[in-house]
């Protein structure tokens, strides 16, 4: 056989299998993957090395683009033009970056998706902040090595005086693997890292608690719940639903719109608004009329408007199921450690870079420690000299060659060379008095500066000290405030309850369907007769209808006027300012266009001894066991079978042995005991619980205790409680017997609630005025009694509903003087009826 002695026979699988492993590696460790400690991947830290050492300092002449890529190509990386000058084009983009690390001068693409304008015709330079990542880069703080040919030097990693692979997060996709870490606040980030070095044995949900709460885009939005951030931060993967920021308006001509002021981070406007186009076409959104694009230097602004009889909330649900206004971000936090890929948690991300830091300031303290050390050595040999300076003077000038000259001034006084050296290079001026003075000042300055510098890297205390104050200083130098917002709540994104701390709450529901939770103790009790606080902003024909007090671990049922029953968390409910309408309910439960909460129900525990007590406004009772309704789908369950026209108009929950009330609008009341209506099934229609007179119709039904008090409110305020003694138990089915004289034809019974005494109750008007009242404060008399009046209302005014609050002992009795609400005194017995 022929020889060939340049030829060698390999193993093609092996050779690809081998090769193959080599590029993987490649990509992963040199490309495509940010390194723990400072966040970069090499292209982004080439790029500013390169920038750094062209000068293009923040505040610097701005220089062009095409000069920054060509020194990166030509000394660090080996790779095409476009790819460095897009990664540099990222780091200039304001909806990319977070905080932005390269200062750009020109057209650098937008949020619509266009492209930078060509690297000939834009500039850029440094920022501030990208230059604290390259802080103190020349004091020995980091590794160097080769460049591709070995004809230059470059880091292996910045200083990075912040922890920049949270604060700007990652993008890259390597062979097998990719990284995709949100960008998070600098401030809260920081926070987390001091909270970190205080004490390593913090666990994630502290600092999520209390530092980091989540991520922070540079676009805003919102996210939807917590549980896929804390799973993102205690796995390092999670998927986080990201909301744009939509407002509804409603203009004077009826008709609504829907604004969009915010995008989800990454998300293409004008793709965006061109899908949006396509499904109004093809009939997947109905309602939109027209979409403009009114975004300008001011901010982001798209505009839907929409038809006369269309829902907005339906609209905006829609959008948000078919369009990108909701997006998720899938988190994997993959960085490389040690130049290995690591998925990391939240805190192991946090302890890479303190350590990182560690090393940072214990580099940066041993080369001024060194410094400090060489400057006291020559100082030490100055001081010899002029000490002896006469005869220095005479070895110098009797020397024939400065090499004699020097050896002689080692040999004579004991010099290193370098201090023999200094003396000859030292200029005649030193030899005057105030110079060698100087001399002196410096060298117990650099002896003080060296005992320093050996207690801070025998202390680790103290170099974490330093750590804190230059995070600290980072920190009040360039935080800035939040700009995500993160919504609790909503049925499609279940939370974890460990994460939500259990107090207790009050939800309100109001007639057009906002709700919002509030803590208990938004609401102080006042006197009766006072104006009211103002306890929501409403629309002129909304009022809140429902106000339940619970807790934000409890399950809250709503049972709407169609029978049906759907399900929420306490926490999954958003909370809002005292002030704030909420949120629409619609963007929480699946109810129809036609279909509204009629009522709320509180729920801990579902179990086969309680049950559900329904009454229909028709006067139709129902009882059906709690546990019927422990698994309600997504779309609601049936809870019971309405007749005609009839609606759900309450529930209550008992435990099969109460004495129950039915009480209508024209002042009649029967009771009876719960048992006389059986058990049924959920979906069973119930029986009569009341025969109604002419048009009356039920508006109340409850529980009676023994020893409490039937408390009635009519529509304009008055109200008055009465023994239940007076109210004797007959058989279901009865006409029950005359309760409340009503003032005139205008006036009916808003709200009928048994009471103890020692609780407390919401007033709602139509306006959204609210004024709580002790109930031992309300006259109590006979059932045919008109009773005295409990909130002042003006003629055109009405009470809407009612509510029983627990009453806080710490609270009762105590006055409202919070800005800008009204109180009067209580009222005169000559203003009672």
């Amino acid at each position: 056989m022929e020889e060939r002695p340049n030829v060698q026979d390999v193993n093609i699988s092996q050779e690809v299998r081998t090769s193959f492993l080599d590029y993987a590696m490649s990509v992963i460790v040199s490309r495509a993957l940010p390194d723990v400690r400072d966040g970069l991947k090499p292209v982004h830290r080439r790029i500013l090395y390169a920038m750094n050492d062209l000068g293009m300092h923040a505040g610097k002449a701005y220089k062009k683009s095409a000069r920054i890529v060509g020194e990166v190509i030509g000394k660090y990386h080996p790779h095409g033009d476009s790819a460095v000058y897009d990664a540099m084009v990222r780091m200039a983009q304001d909806f990319s970056y977070r905080y932005m690390l390269v200062d750009g001068h020109g057209n650098f693409g937008s949020v619509d998706g266009d492209s930078a304008a060509a690297m000939r015709y834009t500039e850029a330079r440094m920022s501030k902040i990208s230059m604290e990542l390259l802080r103190d880069i020349n004091k020995d703080t980091i590794d160097y090595t080769d460049n591709y040919d070995g004809s230059e030097r470059e880091p292996v990693v910045f200083p990075s005086r912040f922890p920049n692979l949270l604060v700007n997060g990652a993008h890259g996709i390597a062979v097998g693997m990719a990284t995709n870490i949100p960008p998070h606040n600098l401030g809260e980030t920081i926070d987390a890292v001091l909270a970190l070095s205080h004490d390593p044995e913090i666990t994630i949900e502290e600092i999520m608690e209390n530092h980091l709460p989540g991520p922070d885009f540079p676009t805003a939005g919102n996210i939807l719940g917590r549980s896929g951030i804390r799973q993102a931060y205690e796995t390092g993967r999670g998927s986080i639903t990201l909301r744009a920021e939509v407002e509804i308006e409603e203009q004077k001509s009826g008709k609504e719109r829907i604004i969009v002021t915010e995008l989800p981070y990454q998300v293409n406007k004008a793709k965006l608004i061109e899908k949006i186009a396509d499904h109004v076409r093809e009939k997947r959104i109905d309602g939109i009329t027209d979409l403009r694009d009114e975004s300008d230097r001011e901010g982001m602004r798209i505009v839907m408007e929409l038809r006369r009889d269309a829902n907005a909330n339906v609209v905006l649900n829609n959008l948000y199921k078919y369009t990108s206004l909701q997006t998720t971000f899938g988190v994997n936090m993959l960085a490389l450690v040690d130049g290995q890929p690591k998925v990391l948690n939240i805190k192991e991300a946090l302890r890479h870079y303190l350590d990182h830091q560690v090393e940072i300031i214990e580099r940066r303290t041993a080369f001024e420690l060194r410094k400090a050390e060489a400057r006291a050595h020559i100082l030490e040999g100055l001081k010899i000299a002029l000490d002896h300076l006469d005869e220095v003077i005479s070895l110098i000038r009797n020397s024939k060659t400065a090499d004699i000259a020097r050896t002689g001034l080692m040999e004579r006084f004991g010099l290193t060379e370098k201090q023999a050296q200094a003396i000859l290079d030292m200029r005649l001026q030193r030899l005057t008095g105030l110079e060698r003075e100087k001399i002196e000042i410096e060298y117990n300055d650099l002896i003080k500066l060296i005992a320093e510098l050996k207690a801070i890297l025998a202390d680790e205390e103290k170099i974490l000290n330093i750590i804190r104050e230059e995070l600290t200083e980072m920190k009040d130098k360039y935080s800035d405030d939040r700009r995500t917002e993160i919504v609790l709540g909503g049925v499609d994104f279940f939370e974890d309850e460990d994460l939500i701390p259990e107090e207790n709450i009050v939800i309100t529901l109001t007639h057009r369907g906002y709700i919002k939770r509030l803590p208990s103790s938004t609401y102080r009790t006042q006197r009766r007769g006072g104006r009211g606080i103002q306890g929501m902003g409403t629309h002129e024909d909304d009022f809140v209808e429902h106000l339940v007090s619970t807790s934000t671990h409890d399950t809250i049922l709503f049972f709407t006027n169609k029978g049906k029953v759907y399900k929420l968390r306490g926490f999954e409910i958003p909370e809002f300012s005292r002030t704030a309408k909420g949120i629409p309910i619609i963007n929480l439960l699946q109810v129809e266009r036609d279909e509204w909460v009629n009522a709320v129900m509180p729920v801990n525990e579902f179990s086969d001894e309680w049950y559900f007590f329904f009454t229909t406004k028709h006067g139709i009772s129902k009882r059906t066991e709690i546990s019927q309704f422990a698994n309600i789908r997504k779309g609601g369950l049936i809870a019971l079978r309405l007749r005609d026209d009839d609606e759900l108009i309450d529930v209550k929950m008992t435990d099969g042995t109460k004495n129950m009330f039915l009480a209508t609008k024209h002042g009649y009341i029967i009771r009876f005991e719960e048992e006389q209506v059986r058990s049924m099934g959920r979906t069973a229609a119930g029986v009569k619980g009341i025969t109604l007179r002419g048009d009356d119709e039920v508006v109340s039904m409850g529980v009676i205790e023994e020893g409490v008090q039937i408390l009635h409110v009519t529509n304009k305020g008055v109200g008055k409680r009465t023994p239940e003694d007076e109210y004797r138990v007959t058989n279901r089915g009865g006409k029950g017997i005359f309760t409340c004289k009503l003032h005139e034809d205008t006036d009916y019974v808003v709200s009928v609630k048994a009471v103890n005494g020692d609780e407390d109750i919401m007033l709602i008007t139509v306006d959204g005025v609210l004024i709580r009242i002790p109930v031992q404060e309300i006259s109590q008399t006979g059932r045919n009694t008109q009773g005295v009046r409990l909130i002042r209302i003006q003629d055109d005014e009405e009470v809407a509903t009612v509510a029983k609050v627990e009453e806080d002992e710490e609270e009762a009795g105590e006055e409202i003087e919070e800005e800008g609400i009204q109180t009067q005194e209580t009222e005169s017995e000559d203003d009672k009826e």
